[in-house]
């Protein structure tokens, strides 16, 4: 069935949900997308994970340093990248990843399909320090 009405959401109107100490996020998912507000305070850590969806981080203030690949391969593999204002990285389906706020940052996460880890609560890899 194809929806007849569209569906205005504003992120001032939603609760901040804590995942965990310095991080906070706000989603608006539907059948296909998720798109979130992912609220980091400074030297916050997201810990190493991957994920079958595909991602899009956009950075609307702050910055973020991933690294990305196989944290048990070669160093030399590793993949380091900082994401300022106004950047946007893609990360592939499967891709271990990490991340730092080197400031205070909001990040704007668009995920296809939606996840269904962080819409159940089984995303306990953001209490992994790693």
């Amino acid at each position: 069935m194809t929806p007849t009405k569209a569906r205005l959401t504003r992120w001032e109107d939603m609760p901040r949900e804590p995942v965990k100490p310095g991080i906070d996020r706000r989603l608006v998912t539907t059948k296909r997308m998720m798109l979130a507000h992912v609220y980091i305070d400074k030297d916050a850590i997201v810990p190493w994970h991957s994920h079958e969806n595909e991602q899009l981080t956009y950075i609307l203030q702050g910055a973020l340093q991933f690294t990305l690949g196989d944290r048990n391969g070669p160093e030399e593999e590793l993949q380091t990248v900082t994401v300022h204002t106004g950047e946007v990285l893609h990360i592939p389906s499967h891709l271990p990843h990490r991340a730092v706020a080197l400031e205070d940052t909001l990040d704007v996460d668009i995920f296809c399909p939606p996840r269904a880890d962080w819409l159940d609560g089984t995303d306990s890899y953001f209490q992994d320090e790693s």
